[in-house]
């Protein structure tokens, strides 16, 4: 089964929750910025929207620097 992420088909273990999305491919949940299927993900949410075959996502690594 794969998802969509920032544009490539990307294999995973369905069902997965975003935060277990993440995870398995290395991303800190709290370092990146979600959208899933168009829609804005607050981090709080990660670990309760599930994904299904096909979605969409796109992530956003958060840097700060100064």
């Amino acid at each position: 089964m794969s998802v969509i992420a920032n544009g490539r088909p990307t294999e995973t273990k369905l069902p997965s929750t975003i935060e277990e999305f993440l995870v398995a491919q290395g991303l800190l949940p709290r370092s990146v910025v979600v959208e899933h299927n168009g829609e804005a993900v607050a981090p709080s949410e990660f670990s309760k929207r599930q994904l299904k075959s096909g979605d969409r996502l796109e992530i956003v690594k958060i840097v700060a620097g100064g």
